[in-house]
């Protein structure tokens, strides 16, 4: 499903137009993101949870030298899916 698939499904559900829809949705996602940089996680009962995640830095090889290479220490956005959103898959 892309953006656009989602934004007609929510449009078709409440009869509002697409621009409004679109711009709900922008400030729905801008919102969660918000949420997991302060409080590190965002859950939706119901949906699931997503969570930040700190990856250190290590140690790795370029594939095409076979080099040993610094990887830096990253962030990442985890999601664990509620018992219910699994139990409906």
């Amino acid at each position: 499903m892309t953006k656009l698939d989602l934004i007609n499904a929510i449009n078709d559900a409440t009869g509002g137009s697409k621009k409004d829809t679109s711009l709900l949705l922008d400030a729905t996602i801008n919102a969660m993101k918000t949420a997991i940089q302060n409080d590190g996680k965002f859950s939706y009962p119901g949906f699931g949870t997503f969570t930040m995640k700190t990856r250190g830095a290590r140690k790795g090889r370029n594939p095409r030298t076979g080099e040993t290479i610094q990887i830096k220490a990253s962030k990442n956005v985890g999601f664990k899916a509620a018992t219910s959103l699994k139990g409906a898959l």
